[in-house]
């Protein structure tokens, strides 16, 4: 900690604890109590049940859990593949050809999320690209929600990256495509992993863009939570939000055990 003195850390953990209650840990606590209830007229919930488990793991819900799952690697994967690329790319290019590439995939960022859907619902609404009712118009925009994170967050690594390790391998002869193989991209592992998991993240909890553009048959986890709160099931829908949010902390698990793994290598 940058605080050194006992007081003052003291200090900081109660002011920690008082900021992350409230604002953090209150609002999970109340959706996973939700989720257990059957009445909740007082100040806490009465009658606990694991009849929403039920509900939240089967049926459409597991379907939309299905749905919410491939979308989020596909699009984590596509993100991965062009951001990296593109921030490889702007690497080597001069500071004003790297501050456009910059300008161009930070901009889904900079925008709500609802306008990149509209967006993408007017181009692909005809031909000669019509994804329009597909599955495929949802994962398009999820990747362009998502690959701006990778991308930044594997900028920042090429910038850390010490050149003597490239130079090495070039003056021993190797060439510029075994050079990025098997010296670049091993270093940047741990960005690339820990780029995985936040796009993973974005994309299993992404709603706006989503409503917009999901064919009956292609309805990711959040908008299921959406539309089961809507028909008034608030512990229903409370369930399978606990269902979105342990799917998604297991697969994070999974992938900080391959970036602890990268880190060491």
């Amino acid at each position: 900690m940058l605080v050194h003195s006992r007081a003052g850390k003291w200090a900081v953990r109660v002011l920690f604890f008082a900021l992350f209650l409230p604002l953090f840990a209150v609002p999970l606590l109340v959706i996973l109590a939700a989720s257990f209830a059957g009445n909740w007229s007082g100040a806490l919930p009465s009658g606990f049940t694991t009849g929403h488990y039920d509900a939240a793991t089967s049926g459409d819900s597991l379907t939309a859990l299905t749905t919410s799952l491939v979308t989020a690697v596909t699009a984590s994967v596509l993100a991965l593949v062009v951001g990296g690329w593109a921030a490889l790319a702007a690497a080597a290019l001069k500071k004003r050809g790297r501050r456009a590439m910059d300008t161009l995939f930070m901009l889904p960022v900079a925008v709500p999320s609802v306008v990149v859907g509209l967006a993408v619902l007017v181009a692909f609404s005809k031909p000669p690209m019509l994804l329009n009712g597909t599955r495929w118009i949802v994962i398009l925009a999820h990747t362009i929600l998502v690959t701006a994170f990778a991308y930044q967050s594997v900028s920042a690594a090429i910038v850390r990256l010490d050149p003597a390790y490239e130079q090495a391998a070039a003056s021993l002869g190797a060439r510029p495509a075994y050079v990025l193989w098997k010296v670049k991209l091993p270093l940047l592992l741990p960005s690339l992993n820990a780029a995985a998991g936040l796009c993973f993240a974005l994309s299993m909890g992404e709603l706006s863009a989503t409503m917009m553009l999901y064919p009956p048959d292609w309805m990711p986890l959040p908008v299921q939570i959406y539309a089961t709160t809507d028909r008034g099931s608030l512990f229903t829908g409370s369930a399978i939000a606990v269902v979105l949010m342990g799917a998604t902390l297991l697969v994070l698990l999974a992938v900080s055990r391959i970036r602890t793994k990268a880190s060491y290598r």
